[in-house]
């Protein structure tokens, strides 16, 4: 049976055994240089594709400590955050991406990995001072 990704498309058993092997040797590299930001941001991408939430938090945490004021890092662990239904974490660390540069507000409001986060009513708050920075914008 398929397994669902982030979006809900579920994953062929082809997609799903390319992205297994590529994990496997992602996590051979990143085992072998823990800093290597490219290889980790790779990593948590496919765990979230693969639907390995907890996984890919994990690998956001650590970027987010060896990339501290990169804002698609702090992004990217605002969605993971938002996918294992940590909210306010998930709005916190979208508040620090946002506050580091983070400005692509198109993508943030469709992002289905946001979805959740912007279910819960800590999201109204979040989208109030974005609208304020786009009104500064003009």
């Amino acid at each position: 049976m398929a397994e669902l990704n982030s979006s809900g498309r579920k994953l062929s058993n082809r997609e799903q055994r390319d992205l297994d092997i590529e994990i496997q040797f992602l996590e051979g590299v990143t085992q072998r240089d823990r800093r290597y930001v490219e290889a980790l941001q790779l990593l948590g991408d496919d765990y979230t594709r693969r639907g390995r939430f907890e996984d890919g938090l994990n690998v956001d945490r650590r970027l987010a400590r060896l990339c501290p004021s990169d804002p698609l890092v702090h992004y990217n662990l605002a969605c993971s955050f938002s996918l294992t239904e940590e909210f306010r974490k998930a709005a916190n660390a979208l508040r620090k991406a946002i506050h580091c540069g983070y400005r692509d507000f198109d993508h943030l409001r469709k992002d289905s990995d946001l979805e959740p986060l912007r279910q819960n009513e800590i999201y109204a708050g979040i989208e109030r001072e974005i609208a304020e920075l786009e009104a500064n914008q003009d």
